[in-house]
């Protein structure tokens, strides 16, 4: 084998500039990828018939059109998302690109022993770290782009929610490995498959570019499930065939390699739950329909990370890491119940009393509280290096702004009524919803006079003023939440309803004014429940079901290449000597001593693949029955012989009450063996047919969590 070195000398006396160092590198690297492609080319030859049609697939009408085909998106509209989906595009590959030049730089560091060399390679280093660190704050200024992805075609600001962007992914060409391991496992032609193998890039290539509805959502699980087939047929657990899976780092670009199905699985699934928290962002949130889609939407994509948590491990990317998942878990599920409270803020804002407004209360408090929580989560190591600081800034705001709105929603159920209307019921609410530390906390939480009343009521909206200064300075303290006008106005406006109520109220002056209100206590009503995603509503059809069914001929299961085998009965009438049982496929399941069979080269085991010109790889025990009494005394068989016999155990025990055709009470008998018999005389006994695994249909056992996965280990 030729190996290609390209050497450029570097004179002695001369220091490279990190300009002409880096030009270098790439010219390089450019002038021995032309002289490989060449060589190959000369090696090799070009098959023009191929190269034409590669080269019309490749147009970007083609592209086009095989997006929409399978549900995909024009990735050339200029849309404000799929401007900002480029950009990540091109962020990645530079953030690659910078990679490989520094691993390049610190391999040449460590080899050479020149002086000068050295401080020149020090020096590039620098500038290429340089690089990287400004690339990935362009990364997390995209993922800071919240706005983008928000429904803002009201005229009434709404709080911005934090949507995920998606991972990308390079291409692969599965043609050659495919079509090679075909002829070498299967024993067939790979050119028979050449459509099967187009479908399956087309579908991959749409998944890069999923709309931003149901339909995308439906194309990325279809896929996912398609993958549940193509990791039976072409990945064998022993060998590599030559094809990685390569995705870029949702939150940091870094790419990362991997050949293992899992890691390809994985990453689309991931793909989809960000998909959801993009359609949960777009939603109406100033209508009840559009608040409901927004929980929807965001149960189902904590559901999606959950899932992945659950089922994958040993992520190479940290967007696929334990840590970060639960964090994203946990995050999806506060926005989704800050949309239910919005919710409820919506369906009572024509009619609140003192009961509904301690609700809200309570309601806002749990918001506050789940996002404090989720604060803990992304500020731990190692989540918090990767984030943007602006989810980090945005989720304090948020628990600070519900915990304001708690506070102004129950002074306003206090001041509203005088203390004479208070039920039972309401006063035994403020008992528990509040609770005092009695130091510097006023300790009345339940009123005993209209006084009181006033008092614990104004106390709760200075904390609730306090509180709404305190979100606007964390706005302010943020670069890129400062340039949020949205954001500014939804807590500008909070703020200003506050204090109209408290000036409502008057200023009385009470030495207990300086003491704080209670605490309010967290409490739902609602409890809310993660989604999975549902594989059952995108069942798919295997492409190379023609290979057989995948739980026999699947890549980690070895037989020998088909055989011919023709047998002929003579004018006597004898017997062909063997025996048939099971169903897709049917398999030999004995095979007499002596007879034409057994001549013939029959083994017991044996799959029976082929019947004349017919294959029968899929056909039941009936329909081969019949395709061999059609025959009558000439059979032409394409038989192979399984190399491991373990899950080739006969069904059950030998019943003497049968023929001696038949192997078992639940066996399927073939064509009669042993005694003479006449012409295309067949024998049945009773079938149990044992339906193949279906990954798509939910039994008790399967219904729970566990659809579509086995092995779903991602290598590092």
């Amino acid at each position: 084998m030729l190996k290609w070195v390209h050497y450029c000398p570097l004179p002695r006396d001369r220091t490279i500039a990190p300009s002409d160092a880096r030009m270098i590198v790439n010219e390089t690297a450019k002038d021995a990828k032309d002289e490989r492609r060449v060589f190959d080319r000369r090696k090799d030859g070009i098959d023009t018939v191929r190269s034409a049609r590669n080269a019309k697939a490749a147009t970007p009408d083609a592209i086009m059109r095989r997006c929409f085909r399978f549900g995909g998106s024009d990735p050339r509209v200029a849309t404000c998302r799929g401007k900002l989906q480029n950009k990540r595009s091109k962020l990645n590959q530079e953030i690659n690109k910078e990679l490989r030049l520094r691993a390049g730089a610190e391999n040449l560091f460590k080899a050479t022993t020149n002086r000068k060399l050295k401080e020149t390679v020090a020096l590039e280093l620098s500038f290429v770290n340089s690089n990287l660190q400004l690339l990935k704050e362009q990364l997390a200024e995209l993922n800071s782009s919240v706005e983008l992805y928000q429904n803002v075609d009201g005229d009434e600001p709404i709080m911005p929610m934090i949507p995920l962007g998606l991972k990308e992914t390079k291409d692969i060409d599965f043609r050659d490995p495919f079509k090679d391991f075909i002829l070498e496992h299967y024993s067939e032609d790979g050119e028979n498959y050449e459509e099967a193998i187009v479908d399956l890039m087309e579908t991959r290539q749409a998944t890069r570019t999923p709309t931003r509805d149901s339909a995308g959502i439906a194309l990325l699980l279809r896929y996912y499930n398609q993958l549940y087939f193509i990791e039976r047929r072409f990945f064998p657990p022993d060998r590599n065939l030559g094809i990685y899976f390569e995705w870029f780092d949702s939150l940091t670009g870094v790419p990362s390699c991997q050949r293992t199905v899992a890691f390809e699985k994985a990453s689309v699934l991931f793909n989809a739950g960000a998909l959801y928290t993009q359609l949960a962002a777009k939603q109406d949130r100033l209508t009840a329909r559009g608040l409901d889609q927004a929980v929807d939407a965001f149960l189902r994509a904590a559901g999606t990370f959950r899932y992945i948590h659950e089922n994958f491990t040993n992520a190479p990317s940290m967007d696929l890491g334990p840590d970060m998942l639960e964090m994203l878990v946990q995050l999806m599920l506060a926005q989704a119940r800050e949309c239910l409270f919005e919710k409820l803020e919506l369906q009572s804002r024509d009619g609140r009393n003192v009961d509904v407004c301690l609700d809200l209360a309570q309601e806002a408090a749990q918001v506050a509280a789940i996002y404090n929580d989720v604060h803990g989560l992304i500020s731990r190591e190692p989540v918090r290096d990767y984030v943007p600081e602006t989810w980090i800034s945005l989720i304090l705001v948020k628990r600070e702004h519900h915990l304001a709105l708690a506070h102004k929603h129950l002074a306003v159920g206090l001041l509203d009524r005088p203390i004479a209307e208070f039920r039972v019921e309401t006063r035994l609410t403020l008992e528990h919803i509040q609770k005092s530390d009695g130091k510097t906390q006023l300790d009345a939480t339940v009123p005993r006079d209209d006084n009181e009343r006033k008092l614990l009521g104004k106390a709760h909206l200075r904390e609730a003023l306090v509180l709404h200064d305190e979100s606007q300075r964390l706005q302010r303290m943020c670069r890129d939440l400062k340039s949020k006008p949205a954001l500014a106005r939804v807590l500008k406006k909070a703020q200003e309803a506050t204090l109209d109520s408290y000036n409502k109220f008057g200023s009385e002056d009470d030495f207990r004014e300086l003491l704080d209100p209670p605490d309010i206590i967290a409490s739902t009503k609602f409890q809310l429940s993660i989604t999975h995603p549902d594989f059952g509503q995108h069942g798919v059809d295997d492409l190379f079901k023609s290979l057989g069914p995948v739980a026999i001929f699947s890549a980690k299961r070895h037989w020998t290449a088909p055989r011919l085998v023709q047998l002929q009965r003579g004018p006597d009438g004898e017997g062909f000597g063997f025996s048939v049982r099971g169903d897709a496929p049917v398999i030999i399941a004995a095979v007499d001593h002596n007879s034409l069979a057994d001549v013939g080269g029959m083994k017991e085991g044996d799959f029976i693949v082929g019947i004349g010109d017919k294959d029968v790889k899929w056909a039941s025990h009936e329909q081969v029955v019949r395709m061999i009494k059609q025959c009558g005394d000439f059979i032409n068989l394409k038989l192979v012989t399984p190399m491991d016999r373990n899950y080739l155990k006969k069904p059950g025990k030998p019943n003497n009450h049968h023929d001696k055709g038949s192997v078992s009470a639940s066996s399927s008998s073939g064509v009669s063996s042993g005694q003479p018999s006449p012409a295309g005389s067949v024998t049945t006994a009773h079938v149990v047919r044992r339906l193949p695994w279906n990954p798509f249909k939910k039994s008790g056992a399967q219904r729970e969590n566990r659809d579509l996965t086995f092995d779903n280990v991602i290598l590092r």
